[in-house]
This record gives structure tokens, sequence and C-alpha cells, in this order.
């Protein structure tokens, strides 16, 4: 008879899968049947959309007035040159949450990413190109770099800056590629469980980790509503998957421990299938299961105290209970 259940097997294996610097795998498992994608979805969507990161959100060049203008020298027009501009990432370092830099360059030189850093910001693409300045060439800049959330357009921003400046599109998200997966796991000989893993690739400004981490503290902020009115508990009958070594090792099944066959089928047919089963009896219970003898008791004994325990041992209350509920889903 399958067993009813008053509340779902929370998970409680998390690992992360570090592939580069900035890519990783967080892996989390065992969810009931369908929970993994209810986690998993709105997740994505927090790691996309509300991730924290840095972007230019307008630039004064000097004797230049708009994006189509030309610097003399200068290989690209300005187009060109803001185009390039969005494609280096930064990271304003310290607590700022909004800087002022200005730059000034002279040909002839290739202006690079790595350029643009310096004690105020970080480029976290260095290599990204910029510029082709010949030898007549000057450019002077002024950029304004800010910290936040999402895509902010032009025109938004535009009604917030100085007139000299060329307002700019805002892409702030560090988060470049969000997916995941659900994997079907086996737990206690049921393979209908699911693992999630989650692949998290980011620009640099952040590490995946973080970027997950940023993504659960929205998710918490978002829910924490609720909690004004009404007072939300973690409810005390939630399973949960053991981690200790001793109870793994109590958990099991007879058959780890190497018994004859008539030992075995004792216990089989008693309906015994752990080994902390035998740990919880009594000396006398088990003498008293079913056509079990002496030889074979004596065998079971023995076995078992190769696994560290003896008939009777008294378990930690945390150890004894988490076992106990084990026996009984099985």
């Amino acid at each position: 008879m399958k067993k009813i259940k008053t509340a779902p097997l929370a998970p409680s294996e998390f690992e992360v899968e570090q592939i580069s610097d900035n890519e990783a795998n967080i892996i989390a498992h065992p969810f009931e049947a369908g929970y993994a994608v209810s986690l998993a979805h709105p997740l994505r969507r927090f790691l996309l959309s509300s991730s924290v990161g840095y972007a230019p959100i307008a630039i004064k060049i000097e004797n230049a007035k708009h994006e189509f203008d030309s610097i003399r020298g200068m290989l690209e027009d300005i187009s060109d040159f803001i185009l390039n501009l969005k494609e280096i990432r930064f990271k304003l370092l310290g607590d700022a949450t909004e800087a002022e830099v200005e730059y000034n360059f002279s040909g002839p030189c290739e202006i690079e990413g790595n350029d643009l850093s310096n004690d105020v910001v970080e480029v976290v693409t260095p290599d990204v190109h910029l510029a082709t300045l010949n030898e007549e060439a000057t450019l002077n800049f002024t950029l304004k770099i800010a910290k936040g959330i999402g895509y902010v357009q032009s025109e938004e921003i535009a009604t917030e800056i100085p007139e000299d400046y060329i307002a700019l599109d805002a892409y702030f998200t560090p988060v470049k590629s969000a997916t995941y997966k659900i994997e079907n796991i086996l737990v206690e000989d049921n393979p209908n469980f699911e693992k999630v893993v989650i692949n998290v690739k980011t620009d640099g400004q952040i590490t995946p980790v973080d970027a997950f981490r940023n993504s659960l503290e929205v998710m918490y902020a978002q829910l924490g509503v609720f909690n004004s009115e009404i007072s939300i508990k973690s409810p005390t009958t939630i399973e949960k998957v053991e981690e200790s070594p001793e109870l793994k090792k109590l958990t099991q099944t007879i058959d780890t421990l190497g018994l004859s066959a008539r030992s075995f089928n004792c216990l089989d047919r008693s309906d015994i299938k752990y080994i902390g089963e035998i740990v919880l009896m009594s000396t006398n219970d088990l003498k008293n299961v079913k056509n079990l003898g002496k030889k074979s008791y004596d065998e079971i004994v023995e076995k078992l105290s190769e696994y560290g325990f003896e008939v009777g041992s008294k378990l930690p209350d945390e150890v004894e209970n988490a076992l106990k509920k084990k026996i009984e889903a099985k």
C-alpha cells in the first residue's frame, strides 16, 4: 500500500559544479515529481531579470554632439563607437552605485576594454575592441556608469542626465544565460523523484553563485509580502533526507550485510528491510523472528557488529526519529 503523505519531501542535497570562473551548475535534489520545475522556472526568471550589474548609462564626447557624429582621425563613427562600448562590461569598485569617469586618448592607438580600467572601475571584458585612432586623432570622453537591474531604454535615461550627454540604452543584467534541466533520481527504490540542474553563465561582473544567491534573495523578498499578514512557518512534518553517515548506514538494506540465504529469508519474510530495523529491535524481538534459529541469530549479530552496531543499541534521538520515519515510509 502506498504511504499517504501529509507533506512533500523536502530536498536536502545541494552542490555547485564550477565549470569556469563565469559558469556553474547549481544542483539540488531530491524533489517530489513536478516540484523541481515549479522551483527552477521562477528562479530562472529572477536570474535573468533581477540580477544586479553595472552599465554605462550616458557618455559625453568632446567635439561630438550626437550619436551620428564623427571624430576626426577615429576609424569608427560615434554610433559604431557606442555599439562597441555596450560590449564592454564594467564593475564599479567599492560601494559606489554610480560614477563619472573621464578618459583621454591620443593616436595612433587601438583602444580596448582593458584601457578603461582605473581606480574607479574594473573592466571584466578586457579584450573587447572599442576604437582605432590614427596619429592625428584625439579622443576625450566622460562616461556615466551606474548600478542597476534589467534593461533601461535611453529615452528614460535622457530625462535624468545633462543636455551635453548622450543617453545610452543600459543593459545591467550580468547573467548571460540561465537554463535548467530536470533529471529523474532514485530515492528508496522510487525512480519518480527529481533533480534540478540550473546552469548559470555570467559576464564576469558577478560569479554564478552570487547571481544565484541574489535571485533567491529577490524571490524571498517578493514572497515576504504574504508574511506581513500570514505567519508562515516551515511545517515540522516535512520529511528530510538526513545526511549523517550513521543514518546512511542504518538505512542500507539488509542484503548489504551479506547474510546466508536462510538468515536473509527469515528477516525478509518478517518484512525487515533496513539494517536499522534490526538495531532498533531488542535481543528477544530478534530471537522471536519466525523460523530464526540460534545459528542465524549469531550470524546476524556478527554481521551487524562488523557494521559497528549491536542489537538493541541506543541511538541519538534525531537519528532514531529519522530512521523510524524511513521505516514507516517503506
